[in-house]
């Protein structure tokens, strides 16, 4: 990113069993680093994680399922796709922090290098070269 270009505007959101768990996870086995963590205890009310090269997610404790909780995401019902300019490296520190890899490196027919793991809450990450289509200029 430059100091031109503008934030991420867009912030995939997940709940988890152990948030405070998961955020070791999501750190020790592909790299997010720590933005911000708000709760007390065990609980998380609200993180974010961001990824080096931009972008992010957010993530906070799954609550009991009442008519107050605007955002009833179930842990490991997330999945989500990141960008990476070394896969191999990443898989080599997702297979050793323990991550369930799902789908081995490979290549891909549209010219990605990807691979697909799983977290401890059961989410679903896929992490490849692929950035994605040129934007069509209106």
């Amino acid at each position: 990113m430059t100091q031109k270009t503008p934030p991420p505007q867009v912030w995939p959101t997940l709940r988890a069993r152990d948030a405070r768990g998961l955020i070791k996870f999501l750190v020790d086995a592909f790299g997010f680093e720590v933005t911000v963590v708000y709760g007390d205890g065990d609980r998380v009310d609200h993180a974010q994680l961001s990824w080096p090269p931009g972008g992010g997610v957010m993530l906070g404790s799954v609550r009991d399922s009442d008519e107050t909780d605007h955002w009833p995401v179930q842990p490991g019902s997330f999945g989500c796709y990141v960008v990476t300019d070394d896969p191999d490296g990443l898989y080599e520190q997702a297979t050793k922090a323990g991550a369930e890899i799902i789908a081995e490196l490979h290549e891909t027919e549209y010219g990605s290098r990807d691979f697909a793991a799983r977290d401890p809450e059961g989410n679903r990450w896929s992490f490849g070269t692929y950035r994605g289509e040129p934007r069509l200029s209106s």
